[in-house]
């Protein structure tokens, strides 16, 4: 990381950027070019393993180049703002940011863990603090519904504050 200044390394600091976080773009090998996607998602530890999940389509691009490849490499940000120039220079803009990137291994999940990985993506958009309502799954689309999970094998993050916030 060239701007070491900036990295974030306090685990629970990460977890937090995490829950701020309302997209994760995932990058699947594409042949000649990287497959990009932006998922919503939800996340868990267990111990000292993240995982990361989400939900689609079962079928598709990303099922493809998965059964291929299960390598992923993973981003997600939060933008805070911008600074404008000062004293008129465009160089003394900056922007402020929180982010996370890492790469790992995706695997369908299915059953019971399924379930909880559904249930986990709808308290990860909960309002702060809140318990989403009891969770009811429509079969017919549960039977339509794929869900990934990504075993994070590594991990950073980095953070650029205005000062105050």
């Amino acid at each position: 990381m060239r701007r070491n200044d900036r990295e974030v390394t306090n685990r629970e600091e990460i977890l937090d950027i995490i829950r701020r976080c309302e997209v994760c773009h995932v990058a699947f090998h594409g042949g000649e070019y990287p497959y990009v996607v932006p998922l919503n998602f939800g996340f868990e530890t267990r111990g000292e393993r993240l995982f990361l999940y989400f939900h689609g389509a079962g079928e598709g691009r990303r099922h493809e180049l998965l059964r291929e490849n299960p390598k992923v490499a993973f981003v997600m940000e939060r933008t805070l703002g911008v600074s404008g120039p000062r004293d008129g220079i465009a160089c003394h803009c900056s922007a402020f940011y929180e982010s996370v990137m890492g790469k790992g291994r995706m695997e369908r999940v299915d059953g019971e863990e399924k379930l909880a990985a559904l249930r986990c993506l709808m308290q990860h958009y909960a309002a702060a603090g809140e318990a989403p309502p009891p969770l009811h799954f429509d079969p017919a689309a549960l039977q339509k519904t794929a869900v990934l999970r990504l075993c994070v094998l590594s991990l950073s993050a980095k953070r650029h504050t205005p000062h105050g916030i």
